[in-house]
């Protein structure tokens, strides 16, 4: 019996003979360092390992294993999730190859790394037999959403989930959420039919499809947020894992900037003059990490409304000046005497991140 979750790529990091743990060690440090996905990190370590890929499995084999999972990656696919200990590995040293050029590696690698690398076969080699094996997915964003939904609604609010798999760059990110908003503040100020409200659903569509988030029907989406009116207050769901793209020394989390950047976002509508309705919705927006902690923070992230930005300057808290250092928490902290940050301690369940979008008409 295993339980696998995020986290188990680091646990079972056994490399394949001659190569050394450290040199797995650095390699994976580096790819980390110049942007890796996790989906790009684990692919490499799987290739690189006696037990990921489907490698624990083949140990454990004639005997039944099952294999209890909480999924931190978009899409739970079986073969990622802590590299896919008991899953049969769907890459090939190939796929492997083409992350180490993506990232300028190729030509950068230890000499056990390249021994392994070339003996390795060109195609996925999954185990003859895999019968013995019970994969279940016992915990995943999807799930922690429609709990989400279920007591959003026990709450009185409309709910809609948007996706649980929300990805790509923190502020471009914030930037869908904000024209989220403002689309169901134009709907309870009766303009959700017009042209300032069709030029944003046009920018939502081409933000969205821009971040190729896998799954996302959202015209549906958007048909049913239009359907919503002002009588109750709304709850827009999502999840998934967006990126940072570091550029200070601050201290934050993908979380609290998220939350900073839609802070900032909704005050520069406001600002424009071209988001009247806004003015006359109460909004709040979350973002937070299941697993209790957003980066090298006690936080799990952080909330914020459209007062944000002028409340932090009447405080003598520049919010620009704090997101281009990625100092969102050092922010949050100093704001209102941290009463923004969102912190629950850890968890112990991680199933990648949360975000809640709540608006009421005032």
């Amino acid at each position: 019996l295993f339980c696998i979750l995020g986290g188990g790529s680091a646990l079972l990091p056994a490399p394949i003979p001659p190569i050394l743990l450290k040199e797995k060690e650095k390699l994976t440090n580096m790819l980390a360092s110049r942007g890796a996905a996790i989906q790009e990190l684990n692919i490499v370590r799987k290739t690189l390992s006696m037990l990921k890929g489907g490698g624990l499995a083949q140990l454990a084999h004639p005997a039944q294993v099952v294999s209890l999972i909480l999924s931190d990656v978009i899409g739970d696919p079986l073969d990622i999730i802590a590299s896919g200990p008991t899953a049969p590995s769907s890459h090939s040293v190939q796929d492997c190859l083409q992350i180490l050029t993506k990232y300028n590696l190729l030509h950068n690698l230890p000499k056990t790394v390249e021994m392994v690398l070339s003996s390795s076969p060109t195609k996925p080699s999954a185990p003859e037999n895999y019968s013995h094996v019970s994969n279940i997915i016992l915990g995943s964003n999807t799930l922690a959403l429609e709990e989400a939904k279920r007591q959003a609604e026990g709450l009185g609010y409309a709910a809609l989930v948007l996706s649980a798999a929300v990805q790509g760059e923190v502020g471009r990110v914030a930037t869908l959420y904000c024209q989220l908003i403002q689309l169901v503040c134009l709907g309870f100020a009766s303009l959700g039919k017009g042209p300032l409200s069709d030029e944003l659903r046009g920018n939502v569509l081409q933000l969205a499809a821009e971040l190729q988030i896998p799954g996302l029907d959202l015209d549906e989406f958007l048909q049913a947020l239009g359907g919503l009116g002002p009588d109750r207050p709304v709850c827009i769901l999502a999840g998934g894992e967006t990126t940072v793209q570091l550029q200070g020394t601050g201290k934050g989390g993908r979380n609290q900037e998220l939350a900073l950047r839609v802070g900032l976002g909704l005050h520069q509508a406001q600002g424009t003059g071209a988001s009247g309705p806004q003015g006359r919705c109460e909004i709040l927006f979350l973002s937070g990490g299941t697993d209790g902690q957003d980066g090298p923070t006690e936080a799990a992230g952080a909330f914020c409304s459209p007062g944000l930005v002028a409340e932090a300057l009447q405080e003598g808290l520049d919010v620009e000046a704090f997101l281009r250092n990625n100092d969102s928490y050092t922010f949050f902290s100093q704001f209102k005497g941290g009463r923004h940050l969102l912190v629950t301690g850890l968890t112990g369940t991680n199933v990648m991140d949360i975000q809640a979008i709540l608006i009421r008409a005032m």
